[in-house]
């Protein structure tokens, strides 16, 4: 009875000094300069420059300028709207300005010139020239070149929602390895903790060294998870760097947080934003127009054209605006006008393989617009579901991290107390371990889910 009081007696104060301690480690966890600084000492060292809170507008801003896909998009986009103004100029009469001086061989005083095409020895024109060309083919390229800057339009903003995609993607995974880092850390503590306990047990003669040996094992396994913490956010932080500095900086923190709630929109919203504003159908639809515009140009090539000229300035012996001729004074500006109608006959079937041309582009652009449009059909159910099923599982990961701490605590004491064994204590860290980590997954996948939505709809729903 007496050694049996002595066993208590020793349990008992066990238990004081583990929950001691153990409220020292809950006060500092509860501190957020304490967790904070823990972190920044883990990833730099102390004489390192401040690190730059990111958020996830100021890495969408970033990734838009330093995007190599992105910006190689908006060059198209604005290549296209170039293209357009060049046709909307080609419709417009065209103004030239020329100057000539033309020699030609005599054939003798008062015997003209050898080539007949030409009216003197010496000829000297500057005119300036308006010319205009009235033709179904250049309206139609027109048109065309203006659904095609709508298909380049489309296609920027399908690049600029992918990046989003991309970005919100790698942020988050910063977020995520800096709070697994800190798990790792609380658990690689609670490793320590229970070895010192343990070791303190087997001292008194309560536990037995197998009890010790295990509680070591367990410890390095938490410190090697710790280091994969660390290299996971190293990895996680540079991805994202990539993407947005456009040189080599990893000195920053993602400063939104994982875990603020972010409002999943209704299905009716999103459909109706879907259908209103998606890149995808845009573009398709514009791609239609460009192809129905090609077949129309095509078909021009039956029909006349009518070219108009008008000429204004000089065509004389002398480069003056005056001549003198037998003392008499003449002017030798003019003006002179021309109207030619060109009418196709014959080009051996050119312009017939043309238009079957472009008419197998249309199909295959009508073709492509009812794929757009299914599979923005199927998109819609597919990544609202993702979302909500997301979102929904979240809620029970969530409960799931504060269970396992909960069962680490309690079977911790419990093996002080000894009514639970060394592999039940083992069992409870691998369960917290795992279930904060899929904590972490979760709210990553529900906030990249919803970046997937944005590519539908154009709105990001951010914290």
């Amino acid at each position: 009875m007496k050694s049996q009081g002595i066993f208590v007696l020793s349990r008992t104060s066990v238990a004081a000094v583990l929950l001691c301690h153990g409220g020292i480690i809950a006060a500092q966890e509860a501190s957020p300069s304490t967790n904070s600084s823990t972190t920044k000492e883990a990833q730099q060292p102390a004489a390192a420059m401040p690190a730059l809170q990111l958020t996830l507008q100021d890495a969408l801003a970033r990734a838009r300028k330093n995007s190599t896909q992105f910006q190689a998009a908006q060059t198209e986009a604005a290549i296209a709207r170039q293209e357009r103004y060049q046709a909307a100029a080609a419709l417009l009469p065209g103004v030239n300005y020329n100057t000539e001086a033309l020699y030609t061989k005599s054939n003798g005083p008062g015997n003209g010139v050898r080539f007949i095409a030409n009216n003197a020895v010496h000829e000297y024109s500057s005119q300036g020239n308006v010319h205009e060309v009235l033709d179904l083919a250049s309206v139609s390229n027109f048109r065309r070149a203006s659904a095609a800057a709508a298909v380049a339009r489309a296609r920027a903003e399908i690049a600029s929602r992918g990046l989003v995609v991309t970005v919100v993607q790698n942020y988050f995974a910063v977020a995520a390895a800096q709070q697994k880092l800190q798990s790792a850390q609380k658990t690689a503590e609670e490793g320590e903790r229970f070895l010192k306990l343990t070791q303190d047990l087997e001292q008194g003669g309560e536990v037995a060294h197998s009890d010790v040996i295990k509680a070591e094992l367990q410890m390095q396994e938490r410190h090697r998870q710790l280091k994969e913490a660390q290299l996971g956010l190293l990895n996680a932080r540079l991805d994202l760097a990539v993407l947005i500095f456009p040189d080599f900086n990893d000195n920053y923190e993602a400063a939104d947080d994982l875990h603020a709630p972010a409002p999943l929109p209704t299905f009716a919203e999103v459909q109706q934003q879907a259908a209103k504003d998606n890149p995808e159908v845009r573009a398709a639809l514009a791609a239609v127009r460009a192809a129905g515009a090609e077949v129309t140009s095509s078909r021009a090539g039956y029909l006349p054209s009518l070219s108009l000229d008008y000429w204004y300035g000089i065509d004389a012996t002398q480069f003056a605006a005056n001549a003198v001729i037998n003392g008499q004074k003449f002017s030798n500006l003019g003006s002179a006008a021309a109207a030619t109608l060109n009418i196709p006959l014959w080009n051996w079937g050119a312009t017939q393989s043309r238009v079957k041309q472009s008419e197998l582009r249309r199909a295959q652009a009508q073709r492509e617009l009812s794929l757009a449009q299914r599979k923005l059909l199927a998109e819609i159910r597919s990544l609202y579901a993702e979302s909500e099923t997301a979102l929904n599982e979240l809620g029970g990961l969530s409960r799931s991290a504060e269970l396992a701490a909960e069962s680490l605590r309690l079977t911790t004491l419990r093996y002080t107390n000894g009514e639970a064994t060394v592999l039940e204590v083992v069992d409870a860290q691998t369960t917290f371990a795992q279930a904060s980590s899929a904590y972490q997954d979760g709210a990553v996948r529900y906030h990249v889910s919803l970046a997937n939505l944005q590519t539908l709809t154009g709105v990001l729903t951010t914290p």
